[in-house]
């Protein structure tokens, strides 16, 4: 395909991607209403915004932050902080601060995402897991695309403290979760095993509906802040929002008993984290308009795409099955072509940790890794599969799009 060819397939496919960009729209102006209405509860001002030091102790924008974070989500209390270092640390943080010798963790959606594996104790890597410690683990397979709530009631024993259900799809072929999937479980867990804390992964699925987990019954919400709900600016960090008595037990592992969330500062200003949580309706309507143009044009050129364009989204990442190695590394090295960051540089597979299998990564990101910027990855197994994410402006998003259509061409593996 030349560059003319390619313009006109992503011009034609956007222009059946209408009627999904109006409802991405109407979500997006109500989530942004949601978000003006919790900070002018708070009264958010420029004093919020500014750094500390030492203990933290009496930190405005640290408290007033995590109190918006529990408000958005209809929560008792949240965990907000720059020390969180990715999803994966907000996760692990999050079940061993749960979690004692002895106890279980059973998983609603299979097998989790390949570096929560290693926090579990499931690879080779045993030191510091929780399997290390004392604590079991078990899963329960999907059924029809959503979680099997009888064959979940059905593992649940006598050491069942934690049942962890997954939104995304990880580097998995199955649609991501919406926020009322999770609510037949919660009901019937509540009612039956009331003492089992519901944990949700919400990775790459904050505002993607008018609602979170914790509107359908979830203990605890856990997710990354360079993911959606930084917006593209927060530079770093995570949070944990859910009941009040979950969020205490997790806030002294965290920092201490006895401290919780009583410490804890900030020498930089908490500014991006305001101003990317207000941006965060926005810049993932962004995303998700762009995730829905390249499954369009994907499925144009008969590539098999999930979620396909026309259907409901749980979070921002849109697999491509690419069936040749060649074409998934082509693919890779089109979206990092079309960067701000790093364009120069052709990512190629390698062995990055906490991976199974050797990974090949586009993310020519400002923040390093953030995951609601463009970017896109996958692991170097069959079929090949590429999971894009992100996308600061639909316009980049189509560019990109293009840039990784003429790279694949100019392989020849198209």
């Amino acid at each position: 395909m030349d560059k003319l060819m390619i313009d006109s397939l992503v011009s034609d496919a956007e222009k059946d991607c209408r009627e999904i960009f109006e409802k991405i729209d109407a979500v997006e102006e109500f989530n942004t209403v949601r978000v003006l209405e919790v900070f002018s509860a708070e009264e958010v001002a420029a004093r919020h915004f500014a750094p500390t030091t030492g203990y933290g102790y009496d930190d405005v924008g640290r408290d007033t932050l995590e109190r918006i974070f529990a408000r958005l989500f209809h929560a008792d209390k949240a965990i907000v902080r720059p020390h969180i270092v990715s999803g994966t640390h907000a996760l692990s943080l999050c079940l061993f601060g749960l979690l004692l010798p002895g106890d279980e963790l059973l998983s609603a959606t299979g097998r989790p995402y390949d570096t929560m594996q290693t926090v579990i104790g499931l690879t080779d890597d045993k030191v510091g897991t929780l399997a290390e410690m004392g604590v079991s683990y078990r899963e329960t397979e999907m059924k029809d695309g959503g979680i099997d709530v009888p064959s979940v009631l059905a593992s649940v024993n006598e050491k069942t403290k934690v049942v962890m259900v997954q939104r995304s799809r990880g580097y998995a072929w199955r649609r991501s979760l919406v926020p009322s999937d999770i609510e037949p479980l919660a009901r019937e867990l509540k009612a039956r095993f009331p003492k089992i804390i519901l944990m949700v992964d919400n990775c790459y699925g904050e505002f993607i509906c008018k609602n979170e987990p914790t509107d359908f019954g979830a203990d605890v919400c856990v997710g990354s802040l360079i993911k959606n709900l930084g917006g593209g600016i927060a530079p770093t960090g995570g949070y944990l929002v859910g009941r009040a008595d979950v969020i205490e037990r997790i806030a002294c592992r965290l920092t201490a008993p006895g401290i919780a969330l009583e410490e804890g500062s900030y020498a930089a200003s908490y500014r991006p984290f305001y101003q990317g949580l207000f941006m965060a309706p926005h810049t993932v309507s962004q995303a998700l308009k762009t995730a829905v143009l390249a499954a369009r044009t994907f499925e144009k050129l008969g590539m098999k795409t999930t979620p396909a364009y026309n259907e409901t989204r749980g979070d921002i990442i849109q697999a491509i099955e690419m069936t040749k190695p060649e074409r998934l590394v082509a693919f890779c090295q089109g979206i990092q072509m079309a960067s701000p960051v790093d364009s120069m540089a052709l990512p190629e597979p390698w062995d990055m940790p906490g991976y199974a299998d050797k990974v090949i990564m586009a993310a020519g990101t400002f923040v390093s890794g953030a995951s609601i910027e463009l970017s896109a990855d996958a692991p170097m197994r069959e079929p090949y599969t590429a999971y894009m994410q992100g996308a600061l402006t639909l316009a980049h998003g189509r560019i990109a799009i293009k840039k990784a259509l003429l790279r694949m061409t100019e392989m020849g593996c198209l």
